[in-house]
């Protein structure tokens, strides 16, 4: 009797651990998602993502924020489920805010060779975060583990992606945008910061700069003419750098560049101006820990809204479902 009872209070006890194991599991890497996810099923999963986004950045370095902002641009519309990728009339890859989004032929190209050396394995949505991972470390950033493991979406839906941080948001709305989806202020700061080798198209800050009623006083009067001289009002598709001077390298100047009233975007400079958000500007543009905070939120941002199991899919072709 006491053996049968010791026998049971052993189960329970591993019972437990083993429940707690998972929790953890989840708390930290996301329900689901694990690093290394790959490890047995495609072991060259992650290497022939990254040689794939090497050959494209080494040929053409702007395609390293485009991947960053695509992998973003899905996460925060129906969680991390590359349901940005898919291609249609009424998707959100056409929407007004993903039109200009780059680095879908990337993606295409790894998942190709992917399907080929291991069929219905790994999902769209791995490769666009393993990508965008990649990315910012060919740039010069720092690498981190990504969790992997989530599953392709079946759901894409224009409208709404129109419920993106934009371009023009306070601070007010981007942290409750963040907040939405689990993120908080330091998340938003740092997750800004991948401005740091972003491009933006003139029209989308051009009222800061000709505006009838005068300039934008958050603008530094003498950026406000260097910018005229690379945004002529009539060529309002022109792309220019968020982090002047330093577009293609991933560091910190891009919070420099806020403290000097340097910032294009005016959702990006109102980081420096709001009291919220200021500590943090500040922080990150005296020490190195942008980098390293970097990939924390990122995996974060990741993890947000993941599918797995029979939520969703293993995509054979990242343009549309199975």
């Amino acid at each position: 009797m006491e053996s049968g009872l010791w026998n049971k209070d052993l189960l329970n006890n591993i019972l437990r651990f083993l429940l707690l194991a998972v929790a953890v599991v989840k708390t930290v890497h996301g329900e689901g998602t694990s690093v290394g996810f790959y490890s047995s099923t495609c072991p060259s999963a992650e290497s022939i993502v990254r040689s794939t986004v090497e050959s494209y950045v080494s040929s053409d370095p702007t395609f390293a924020a485009g991947i960053l902002r695509m992998h973003f641009h899905d996460c925060f519309v129906r969680g991390c489920d590359a349901s940005v990728l898919i291609a249609g009339s009424d998707t959100e890859r056409s929407a007004g805010p993903n039109r200009n989004l780059r680095g879908f032929e990337v993606i295409d190209d790894a998942k190709a060779k992917l399907e080929a050396l291991c069929p219905s394995v790994v999902s769209c949505a791995d490769i666009l975060s393993l990508a965008a991972r990649d990315s910012v470390v060919l740039s010069g950033g720092l690498s981190w583990q990504v969790p992997t493991g989530r599953r392709d979406g079946k759901i894409s839906i224009g409208s709404e992606a129109l419920t993106l941080p934009g371009p023009n948001d306070t601070v007010a709305v981007q942290k409750t945008k963040f907040s939405d989806k689990g993120l908080n202020t330091q998340d938003l700061v740092i997750l800004a910061g991948g401005h740091t080798i972003g491009t933006a198209a003139c029209q989308f800050f051009s009222d800061r700069i000709y505006s009838p009623n005068g300039t934008d006083p958050s603008i530094d009067p003498s950026f406000v003419s260097f910018l005229r001289t690379i945004c002529p009002q009539d060529q309002p598709t022109k792309r220019v750098a968020l982090d002047t001077g330093s577009q293609f390298i991933f560091d910190t100047s891009y919070f420099e560049n806020l403290k000097r009233s340097h910032g294009i975007l005016r959702s990006d400079q109102a980081l420096w101006t709001d009291a919220s958000t200021r500590p943090f500007v500040l922080k990150y543009s005296i020490t190195g820990l942008f980098k390293v905070e970097f990939g924390k939120s990122m995996v974060k941002m990741g993890n947000i809204g993941v599918k797995t199991g029979s939520d969703g899919e293993i995509r054979t072709k990242c343009s549309a479902v199975n």
